[in-house]
């Protein structure tokens, strides 16, 4: 059994975070205009102006400038402060992974602390941005999308092999079959879906996010994710519907389905979620 989260690690895991989600929204933000996320520096898209270092700190800056640019006044979105929050709470819930799923069972069983924790930090760091560029653009960039299964396959392999060269070998393998079975699977159903309906359910790129997490969370992992990410997005799509926020027919990004609820099962734990849905389905306790 893990140690509860600790209140220090719990404060410095939301300042990374927080400092995370910052870049994040630079990435997000440049990948799709083929602009360098390192240069120029951050500066406001209308005056070009440079942002200086107190203009630049996560949250706080935004909320002392009121979200205003302070050399143009131009307005500055909510949705830059609300990234490096919810960063920042992605951390904070990574951190404190290693407690949940040592005893909810975890998509790297055996592996240290450290690499549940660095490694949640790294998905949520790969999975934001796409997410992100999804909600904006209807598409996934697929270089994340490959990083992020080949260093997915990684640290399931120095997860595996910190306990041995049978253990390696085995959850190396695992991963590599959930990564080929999100990807088949989700390019199946959408040839199935083109040739039935005439026209595509899904998009190429969230079967290489099914992969992606396939890679990271092994079978049973990604099963769970696209379990939730399906009844997350029936759920959205209903009520939009119903709302009018939604026309019949009208697509929408399932990306940010699947890339949440694949963090969903990182940080709480295939038999976390294994337990809702028997409840759920009336089951029973497993």
């Amino acid at each position: 059994m893990q140690p509860p989260l600790v209140p220090e690690l719990a404060l410095l895991s939301a300042l990374l975070g927080a400092c995370i989600g910052s870049f994040l929204n630079v990435v997000a933000w440049r990948l799709p205009r083929q602009e360098s996320v390192v240069r120029p520096r951050s500066h406001c898209p209308r005056c070009g102006t440079t942002l200086r270092w107190f203009e630049n700190i996560p949250v706080l800056s935004w909320l002392l400038l009121q979200g205003r640019c302070r050399h143009c006044g131009t307005a500055i979105a909510v949705r830059y402060p609300a990234v490096e929050l919810l960063c920042s709470g992605l951390f904070v819930a990574a951190a404190a992974a290693p407690a949940a799923v040592s005893a909810a069972g975890s998509s790297l069983p055996g592996a240290p602390a450290w690499l549940v924790v660095g490694g949640g930090w790294l998905l949520i760091s790969l999975l934001l941005p796409m997410l992100l560029i999804d909600l904006d653009q209807l598409w996934l960039p697929e270089p994340l999308c490959r990083w992020g299964v080949v260093l997915g396959l990684v640290v399931s392999a120095v997860a595996g092999f910190s306990q041995g060269d049978a253990a390696g070998r085995q959850l190396l393998l695992w991963h590599l079959l959930a990564a080929s079975a999100g990807l088949l699977g989700f390019e199946t159903t959408s040839a199935l879906a083109q040739k039935l309906l005439g026209k595509p359910a899904l998009g190429l790129g969230d079967a290489k996010l099914a992969a992606l997490l396939g890679a990271w969370l092994g079978l049973t992992g990604v099963g769970l994710s696209v379990m939730l990410s399906v009844f997350a997005g029936a759920l959205f799509g209903v009520i939009g519907l119903i709302s009018g926020r939604l026309k019949r027919g009208q697509p929408f990004p399932f990306g940010p389905f699947l890339g949440g609820a694949g963090l969903a099962v990182w940080c709480a734990g295939n038999g976390f979620w294994l337990q809702r849905f028997s409840l759920w389905l009336g089951w029973g306790a497993l």
